[in-house]
């Protein structure tokens, strides 16, 4: 039973108190003090009218009241109910490293009641000394706890013995690199990389899209492949999104922005002390931060000899060992990559490791350039024109015709990112509630075919090296809007076989043919 001593604030009244319970021989189960309360619990064989009768003779008691909780026990239960709504593993430990709380998610991990835990040693379900865990300072540090891989939050309490201050506990949160990875990713992806997002009407365009969300369904390494600027990284989060991994982090690095020293640390991280330079507490690689997820690697032909080796070695079984150190660490993620380069043809110069290409091009996906997708070119006008408003807080201005036929006449070498570039300049630049063609940049000229052609005849080394340029580009151009073999035979009138050889030949869709 549990109880409300009210009274005056009087000195010695709570000795009177507990005198009472002595001479009455009533078990005492807590106590808890406060300014005019005194809060009990006692045993069940006492009730209200047996502690209202053994306190009458007290001086100052006001009244006594029944109660459901101590203030302690309901402070102790609202605690537990926060705690058990967080999805971290949250841990409490003495200077002894015995576990004195753990809320819902680390009794989960552990597999052991809020019982059982207690007092039981946090040394016995993790790889780290206890001193690392006593620490005088907040840290964060990597660490395995009961077979997971966790970076562990560390903040010390203190108690203070005069001017002397020692570490008399800390609490620990456990956050798993995959729920670090999604953070992460949350951060960084917008959310609008959706199916939707893919702008266009083009023939090319939608059989792009479409190609896209059935390889999206198929948990297969895919290769983007395209010239810069055509959207290659859209593309790869409509794989992410769109699949059965839509939800799980997804991690992107350009390996072309990134040095071969850095780029390593990135991919596969490093081991505490691993290098001079490198942190205490270690850090985990982009591959862990992915795990259940996917990742894109962006100018994979820019990798290095040595880091596609390694690269290659972690294809094997999809695990790695970080820099300095030596736990195998074993991730389940989904490999996306893309480059604007000729892998086919930097592999037959032995620049680019021909099993590495296997490994990666299990599913192709050919985004056209926008030259090929002219049709889009309205659509996306209006959609950057927009975009460049709200940035530049000013209302979106239409366009003229002559201006959207300057856009349409225009070669596009950068592809859909110097379009947008193009129509930020002239919004930014306009005033007005209308572009006109002299608004856009005088780079805009339509290409001089005659110029062009010259430009092209210096680079002809020969009639058979000419001739396979034009079958390559001819291909290349139509692929996206006959994506097979027999349906391009059909539309150049030649045989099946003709036409399954120089896509080979050539490395154009020869992974979408099984497919379609």
């Amino acid at each position: 039973m549990r109880f409300d001593i009210r009274s005056q604030d009087r000195i010695g009244i709570t000795q009177e108190i507990l005198k009472v319970f002595t001479r009455q021989n009533w078990n005492l189960i807590r106590v808890e003090m406060h300014q005019h309360h005194t809060f009990v619990q006692l045993d069940h064989q006492v009730d209200l009218s047996d502690l209202v009768k053994g306190l009458q003779g007290i001086e100052g008691i006001i009244e006594v009241v029944e109660v459901d909780l101590l203030p302690g026990e309901r402070r102790a239960q609202h605690l537990d109910a926060v705690l058990s709504k967080l999805q971290d593993p949250i841990l409490d430990i003495d200077s002894t490293g015995k576990i004195l709380l753990a809320n819902s998610a680390a009794t989960t991990l552990l597999g052991r009641a809020k019982d059982e835990l207690q007092g039981l040693s946090m040394t016995d379900f993790i790889d780290c000394p206890l001193q690392t865990l006593l620490s005088e300072y907040s840290t964060s540090i990597d660490i395995s706890c009961a077979g997971q891989s966790f970076l562990a939050q560390i903040t010390p309490f203190f108690s203070y013995n005069g001017d002397r201050k020692s570490v008399s506990g800390a609490v620990i949160l456990l956050q798993s690199l995959r729920r670090l990875g999604q953070q992460i990713s949350a951060v960084n992806h917008s959310g609008s990389e959706s199916s939707q997002s893919l702008i266009g009407s083009s023939i090319a365009t939608q059989k792009l899209l479409a190609i896209t969300q059935r390889f999206s369904s198929l948990d297969m390494p895919v290769l983007i492949q395209g010239e810069t600027g055509t959207g290659k990284e859209l593309i790869a989060h409509i794989l992410h999104d769109s699949g059965v991994r839509a939800g799980a982090p997804f991690m992107a690095i350009n390996c072309a922005a990134v040095p071969e020293n850095l780029l390593e640390s990135e991919l596969f991280g490093y081991a505490p002390g691993a290098f001079s330079s490198a942190s205490k507490s270690g850090k985990p690689g982009l591959f862990e931060l992915a795990d259940g997820g996917s990742i894109l690697l962006d100018e994979i032909g820019e990798m290095s000899a040595y880091l596609q080796a390694k690269l290659l070695r972690f294809l094997q079984d999809f695990s790695f060992r970080r820099i300095g150190g030596a736990k195998e660490i074993t991730v389940n993620v989904r490999i996306i990559s893309a480059t604007h380069r000729d892998l086919q043809s930097m592999m037959e110069k032995k620049i680019f490791r021909a099993d590495l290409y296997y490994r990666l091009n299990v599913l192709n996906l050919q985004v056209p350039p926008l030259r090929q997708r002219r049709a889009d070119i309205p659509a996306l006008t209006r959609h950057f024109i927009t975009r460049a408003a709200e940035q530049t807080r000013r209302e979106a201005p239409q366009i003229s015709a002559a201006a959207l036929d300057k856009l349409m006449a225009h070669h596009w070498p950068g592809n859909i990112r110097e379009l947008q570039n193009a129509l930020f300049r002239a919004v930014a630049m306009s005033d007005g509630g209308m572009l006109e063609h002299q608004h856009l940049c005088t780079e805009l000229a339509p290409v001089d075919t005659s110029v062009a052609m010259a430009q092209k005849i210096e680079t002809i080394e020969n009639w058979q090296s000419a001739l396979g340029d034009f079958e390559k580009e001819l291909l290349s151009s139509l692929y996206p809007l006959y994506p097979s073999s027999r349906k391009l035979a059909q539309r150049l009138q030649v045989s099946h076989n003709t036409i399954a050889l120089k896509l080979k030949k050539y490395a154009i869709g020869i992974d979408t043919q099984v497919i379609d």
